[in-house]
């Protein structure tokens, strides 16, 4: 009987002592997981961008590279070139890939904003396109051309007509500042039209020519082979990834800076549909 008795002891001792170990194994692999979700927690943050090619650059090529680095993009799409920088200035997202610095820094100033550019992309050009001609060499006399009414991409428009021969700027201007009252020669007697950028593509139906910067010609999906003419783009005109100057010196920042100046970088882009856009003159330095 005694037997029994020690017996029956023994099994309920082994018993609680599985029990007990049951329940530290389950809780040792509870914080096991737990440490490893912590380790591979992603943060979400969210990108403006405008129609054309750069929201897909960001989804497509700079947010797989930066989950490396703890964070995940999004993207909201604005339809000017106004709210994107609004936006981030009031918190309402967390940074902007849609604009060249010359447009930064004078919309910055004017509106009295403190934002950073963070580095510089591959940037699709602006084009002069047309649905009726095939060549410059076919424009009339008189022929009526749209072009953007936002300085900095005016003034971008007028060196490219410069630079085909089409117009001529006064020598005492600051051609990065030109508008059409500061056209000198006008061979052709071209009619301009002055519209938001976001309208020109829309407008080849009634004009002769458009000049249509990158990002919309892409939304549009004109493509730039058939472009009667490209920019060549000075540095100042190539786009750039945008956060408020007060998280200059953040992680995030810290992040994405990384992540653009990386060989890893180059080798997406040269393995996507941005293959062919101009790239940051840094890349080549």
């Amino acid at each position: 009987m005694k037997q029994l008795k020690k017996g029956i002891v023994g099994l309920v001792a082994a018993a609680v002592l599985i029990t007990l170990a049951a329940c530290g194994n389950t809780s040792s692999t509870e914080d096991t997981q737990s440490g490893e979700n912590s380790v591979n927690a992603v943060e979400e943050k969210v990108v403006g961008v405008a129609p054309g090619p750069y929201g897909d650059m960001v989804t497509e090529v700079i947010s797989p590279l930066l989950e490396e680095k703890g964070y995940q993009l999004t993207t909201k799409v604005f339809n000017d070139y106004i709210q994107p920088n609004n936006a981030l200035a009031n918190g309402q997202i967390d940074a902007n890939l849609f604009q060249h610095t010359a447009y930064l820094e004078k919309f910055s100033a004017d509106n009295q904003l403190s934002l950073t550019a963070l580095q510089k992309v591959p940037t699709l050009g602006m084009g002069i396109y047309s649905k009726q001609l095939s060549s410059l060499d076919e424009l009339a006399d008189g022929a009526t051309v749209s072009i953007a009414n936002d300085a900095s991409n005016l003034a971008r428009t007028l060196q490219l007509l410069a630079a085909n021969e089409l117009i001529t700027i006064a020598d005492n201007i600051d051609e990065t500042k030109a508008t059409v009252n500061d056209i000198e020669e006008n061979p052709k007697n071209l009619t301009f039209k002055e519209l938001d950028a976001a309208q020109l593509a829309r407008s080849l139906d009634t004009v002769d020519l458009a000049l249509v910067p990158g990002n919309f010609a892409w939304a549009a999906s004109l493509d730039p082979a058939d472009a009667l003419a490209l920019e060549s783009l000075k540095e100042e005109y190539k786009n750039v990834f945008v956060v408020s100057s007060e998280e200059e010196d953040s992680d995030f920042a810290k992040a994405v800076t990384e992540v653009l100046e990386s060989d890893a970088f180059k080798e997406a882009i040269a393995e996507s549909p941005f293959s062919n856009f101009d790239q940051p003159k840094f890349w080549t330095e």
